[in-house]
């Protein structure tokens, strides 16, 4: 295809294809696939979507063609493969400079260029890198951004390879840019700190943009550009500097308005620098063994102390939740039961673990964790009222815990007291013994702290197995607490009902069964529709080894109907699957009695 005489009509054919009438629309799209194949298309593509002075819809359309032409026809042993000395043509073309206006186009191009790297960088594009390193050095606003991007999605794509010359690829890559690429972090965080201390605040948006766009490439570079990181003096250099740039970034948002595009990316930066933490302790546990108590005194500070009020949010409590509960749960960290099995750096951030996990420090994160994390808000409590099925749906389902603070803070508090179940369970008794008796309905605190306390009661039934009576508590407390039908009530019945299918399995007698069917009952009949659906999204009534079919009987025509009625009133489908699936276990349970 000469490019002179193709270009026009190229040019016309790609405009065809931006139309809104299929009848222009379909033949261009046609055409167009008919050249894909074509020597000398994809650099007539390169001309129109690096001529900015065109239409930015065909420009689009150019880039997302010769994006989707690298991924068929640029590897040697594709069918239609692209010519060398095309190819050679191309990579020189896709980095003669980095200033494309258009964002959209900006990011596209990025992206096609690191599919290009993934095949042939460094080998057959050593000029890639330096390029890259070149371009983002320069004073040009526009051209540094672009450069910097390209950067990322280069250094995210290279970081991605698994093969072990690959890898070994990458390691040096690495060797070679990291001290570069730790100083350009430096430099954009330090300038941005200045002009968001000056009142600045475009000028810091577009600051902390670089910040954002450099520090991604150190992630990658940090978490897979090193295979014992620990030894790498810049590397834990850069990763123990991560905890005073928060605390910079966290006092920051304090001045910068809550609906501004700077706040946007202050917090997307924040939660970056937790995902470096997230990411190297998943990747090198033990490399991370040096920062467990760094990173447990920041978390716990900042979540269970007053020292987060007023600058923490809600992703950012996950994310140090999480971190939290990495190194808890970290498997590399836990002592064999032969001590003399266990290697050094286990028994080191062991020690390190034991020390910082002391009484008083799980006591308050435990009393933090029930009493203020563990409480329903306002907007739960609305939704309760006003959707009480898609609340259920909320509270039960899905593997969340890692992106929400309800599930998020319920996984941390199982493992913690998994791990020092000891230390905690007396602490959580004493929670229990005071809330003892029936609570003011007027005093909706009160309500919502029991709550909590017997949420936190249920989560644990399997670590307190020999340290509560649930069958006394049932029949002197719970039992009393669900015949209260006060409206305020309603969050105490639910727990208390969602309470009784944790423990079912755990601790209860087979003689208070018909005292169990008599109260689920008593709310089907109160049209009580969040308590039952807790009850039945966690136990099935009838769908257990100690089910006895004659206890049953005497509730057997009530329970069907009311269930049926149940059935008729839901509206969201995984609801009505699951009452149907109770439906059919009673039936398959009392057969021919039903």
């Amino acid at each position: 295809m000469d490019l002179n005489s193709a270009s026009n009509v190229v040019l016309q054919v790609l405009t065809q294809a931006t139309s809104q009438d299929t009848a222009v629309l379909k033949p261009a799209e046609e055409q167009l696939k008919q050249w894909e194949t074509q020597p000398g298309f994809y650099s007539v593509l390169l001309n129109i979507f690096t001529n900015h002075s065109l239409d930015v819809n065909v420009r689009w359309l150019a880039v997302l063609y010769f994006k989707n032409g690298i991924d068929r026809y640029w590897r040697r042993v594709a069918p239609h493969a692209l010519s060398e000395e095309e190819k050679t043509t191309l990579r020189a073309g896709l980095i003669t400079n980095f200033n494309e206006p258009v964002n959209q186009i900006a990011t596209q191009i990025s992206v096609l260029i690191a599919k290009v790297a993934r095949v042939d960088c460094p080998r057959q594009w050593p000029e890639l890198i330096p390029t890259l390193v070149e371009s983002v050095k320069v004073q040009d606003d526009l051209q540094q951004h672009r450069a910097l991007l390209t950067f990322y999605h280069v250094t995210k794509t290279l970081a991605s390879k698994r093969l072990a010359a690959d890898r070994k690829l990458f390691y040096d890559l690495t060797s070679s840019i990291y001290s570069f690429t730790c100083s350009l972090w430096n430099h954009h965080t330090d300038t941005f700190l200045q002009q968001i201390c000056t009142g600045d605040e475009a000028a810091a948006s577009n600051s902390l943009e670089r910040t954002l766009l450099s520090l991604k490439v150190l992630r990658k570079l940090t978490v897979h550009g090193f295979v014992e990181p620990h030894w790498n003096a810049e590397v834990m250099g850069f990763l123990h500097a991560i905890f005073e740039r928060l605390k910079q970034f966290l006092q920051c948002s304090r001045s910068v308005r809550a609906e501004s595009i700077c706040r946007d990316r202050l917090e997307k930066t924040i939660i970056l620098f937790t995902k470096v933490l997230l990411d190297f302790l998943d990747q090198h546990p033990f490399s991370f063994t040096a920062l467990i108590q760094r990173s447990l005194e920041f978390s716990v500070s900042y979540v269970f102390t007053e020292a987060g009020e007023g600058v923490v949010f809600e992703q950012f409590i996950v994310q140090c939740m999480n971190l939290i509960k990495m190194i808890v749960k970290n498997y590399a960290y836990k002592p064999s039961k032969n001590i003399e099995d266990s290697s050094v750096e286990t028994l080191e951030a062991h020690k390190i673990k034991t020390a910082f996990f002391t009484y008083p420090t799980l006591m308050e994160i435990c009393r933090r964790l029930v009493t203020h994390y563990f409480l329903l808000t306002k907007e739960e409590l609305t939704m309760w009222e006003e959707d009480p099925e898609s609340f259920t749906v909320e509270e039960t389902g899905g593997d969340s815990w890692k992106y929400s603070l309800r599930p998020c803070t319920e996984v941390l508090f199982i493992d913690i007291f998994h791990e020092y179940n000891q230390t905690l369970t007396p602490v959580l008794l004493e929670m229990v013994h005071s809330l003892q008796g029936s609570t003011n309905v007027e005093d909706t605190n009160a309500i919502l702290i029991k709550d909590a306390v017997y949420n936190a009661v249920g989560l644990a039934a399997y670590e307190l197995f020999d340290s509560v009576d649930f069958d006394q508590w049932f029949k002197n407390q719970l039992l009393a607490e669900l015949q209260v039908s006060h409206d305020r009530y309603k969050p105490i019945r639910r727990r208390v009902i969602w309470l009784i299918g944790q423990w079912i399995s755990v601790k209860f007698k087979s003689d208070l069964r018909p005292v169990l069917y008599e109260a689920i009952r008593n709310l089907l009949q109160d049209r009580d529709l969040v308590s039952v659906l807790f009850f039945l999204n966690i136990y099935l009534p009838v769908d257990d080894f100690e089910f006895r079919t004659d206890q049953f009987l005497p509730y057997l025509e009530s329970m069907f109907t009311l269930l049926f009625q149940l059935l008729q009133e839901v509206t969201q489908c995984d609801t009505k699957m699951h009452v149907l699936h109770v439906l059919s276990c009673v039936i398959e349970r009392v057969n021919m009695q039903v």
